[in-house]
């Protein structure tokens, strides 16, 4: 039997950074599907499944950007903390931001790792064959049907 593909979500709200995301996925070879969301709003939504999200998937891992509109990723941290059936999801915390403070609060928020977006494609694409590579080829995560 053909093991389905992981489920990615990225709360990004920068085009750019969206595209780059996926080409570095793609090229680092993990069969995952992303499912991308642009503000914390829809993050949460999509967490929760509401809304347009209401058959959305469970994802294995989110990458979550700290700078959005709407709301902040140390906001959404705040609400999955608040919410035990939403602290079950690994949340990477994937910025340009390289501020000691975000660095803290984002811990003290319980991300599951902070990851400061390299410059330039290559270092980019290794950085999340890295990430990938540890969260969903080597960390045991619960299944999808424990959610």
């Amino acid at each position: 039997m053909k093991k389905p593909n992981a489920i990615l979500l990225l709360a990004e709200d920068n085009e750019t950074d969206i595209e780059l995301t996926r080409l570095s996925i793609e090229q680092s070879g993990v069969k995952v599907d992303v499912h991308v969301v642009r503000d914390g709003e829809q993050c949460l939504a999509f967490l929760r499944r509401e809304g347009a999200y209401a058959n959305a998937p469970t994802p294995q891992l989110v990458l979550l950007d700290l700078h959005m509109p709407r709301m902040s990723g140390l906001e959404v941290l705040d609400e999955i903390n608040a919410r035990p059936e939403l602290r079950v999801h690994p949340v990477v915390v994937l910025t340009t931001s390289d501020n000691d403070s975000d660095i803290g609060e984002a811990y003290k928020r319980r991300c599951s790792g902070y990851v400061v977006k390299p410059i330039g494609f290559a270092a980019f694409a290794t950085a999340m064959q890295l990430v990938l590579g540890y969260w969903l080829a080597l960390v045991a995560l619960p299944s999808r049907r424990s959610h």
